[in-house]
């Protein structure tokens, strides 16, 4: 039977599992990312396996990605031939670095094709009906709207990202006046 320090550690990896799926990660990976983060030693692919129960293949794909993305890195023992891998354990680096890859992967692509969108709309035929004319306007608007809006998402996650390690909490004391006074 696991003792409390290995069903904490199952609970942990199943919820931040979980978690993952609202953020639009794999369970698995959120789950091999978890122990990783958690493991005090660097563990090889079949340990992996044998603690997330997972394929082979599955347990591959899902470290590369996690390389890919910057939080988790290959290292290796000496004279043992196996690959090894560690997570990223400072929380404020983590943090840095799903920021900066989920605004290169999805939030820069919406906003240039939005930018792409309002050109093509822009460049409507003079002889375009009235009505569809009242289509695009509303269209354009809806677009400036949402470019709007990711714009101030950007602004604010840049300006938590150059306040640094250090500044996050009079970030957060300021975000916390602001939701007292509103």
């Amino acid at each position: 039977m696991p003792d409390a320090l290995d069903r904490s550690k199952a609970l942990f990896i199943r919820r931040w599992g979980e978690m993952g799926g609202y953020w639009g990660i794999n369970r698995t990976m959120a789950e091999l990312h978890a122990l990783l983060y958690i493991s005090a030693e660097p563990l090889c692919t079949d340990d992996i396996m044998e603690a997330l129960q997972i394929s082979r293949g599955n347990t591959s794909m899902n470290i590369r990605q996690l390389v890919d993305w910057g939080l988790v890195s290959r290292v290796h023992k000496k004279g043992d031939r196996k690959e090894y891998f560690v997570a990223e354990t400072d929380v404020w680096e983590m943090f840095q670095t799903i920021i900066r890859e989920r605004r290169r992967r999805e939030v820069e692509p919406i906003l240039e094709t939005i930018g792409r969108c309002r050109e093509m709309v822009d460049d409507l035929p003079e002889d375009t009906s009235e009505e569809r004319r009242q289509e695009a306007r509303v269209y354009r608007q809806r677009l400036d709207t949402m470019d709007e809006f990711l714009k101030g998402v950007m602004l604010l996650l840049n300006m938590v990202l150059r306040s640094g390690k250090g500044g996050l909490g009079q970030v957060q004391k300021a975000m916390a006046r602001m939701t007292q006074a509103g």
